[in-house]
C-alpha cells in the first residue's frame, strides 16, 4: 500500500519538543558512560556527536512561538458549499 502525503512514513526528520531533547541527551550520556572498552571506536563516536549536536540544539534559544492563524482565514470558506473530498474514492469492483 502507498502512502499519502504528510503520512508517518515519508521520509522527514522527526520533530522532537525540548523535554525529549533533554532526556534523549541524558540517556545517550548514559549509554556512553557504560559502553564497555570492547565496543566500537566508530559507535562511540558517533554517540558522542550526536551529544555534542543536541546541546548545541539545546543552548540556542527557542524559537518565538508562531502567531495565531486569524478567523478570517475560516470565515472566507465557512458556509460556501459542500467541502471536495480530501482523496479520490476508489472505484470498487
Amino acid at each position: 500500500m502507498r502512502s499519502f502525503e504528510g503520512q508517518f512514513s515519508d521520509n522527514k526528520p522527526l520533530k522532537r519538543t525540548r523535554e525529549e531533547k533533554v532526556r534523549l541527551l541524558a540517556e545517550l550520556e548514559q549509554t556512553v558512560r557504560a559502553m564497555k572498552p570492547q565496543s566500537s571506536p566508530e559507535l562511540r563516536a558517533s554517540i558522542i556527536s550526536r551529544i555534542k549536536e543536541l546541546k548545541v540544539d539545546l543552548a540556542a534559544p527557542p524559537p518565538p512561538p508562531r502567531e495565531r492563524r486569524g478567523p478570517s482565514h475560516y470565515q472566507d470558506s465557512f458556509g460556501t458549499g459542500p467541502r471536495p473530498p480530501r482523496r479520490p474514492r476508489r472505484e470498487e469492483l
